[in-house]
């Protein structure tokens, strides 16, 4: 199983960004995927989940209404774009197979500074 997520970089706050989650060695598509971050120094912390055809979506609260989750089935990817942007969003981000994300794979980096 390998998930891996991309597309991270440096925006300033209020930009936006688009997260990509990829996966191989499961059956991606019918997999629910669950994104999570983990800033420095702290423990990772679940951000959004998708369920299989997208039809059920999730987010913590501390991104509600700034990040949406959606998935391209056709293409097996799954999307998380970021919104109004803020400092403490600054983490790496990670995708999942599990709410635990202890399937994640290699996250990528998101810095949000002026």
């Amino acid at each position: 199983v390998q998930l891996q997520a991309s597309g991270g970089g440096l925006v300033q706050p209020g930009g936006s960004l688009r997260l990509s989650c990829t996966g191989s060695g499961f059956d991606f598509s019918r997999s629910w995927i669950y994104w999570h971050r983990q800033r420095p120094g702290e423990e990772l912390e679940w951000v959004s989940t998708i369920s299989t055809f997208g039809t059920g979506t999730r987010y913590a609260d501390s991104v509600k209404g700034r990040f949406t989750i959606s998935r391209d089935t056709s293409e097996n990817i799954v999307y998380l774009q970021m919104s109004s942007l803020k400092s403490e969003d600054t983490a790496v981000y990670y995708c999942s197979k599990d709410q635990s994300g202890i399937s994640r794979g290699q996250g990528t980096q998101v810095t949000v500074s002026s």
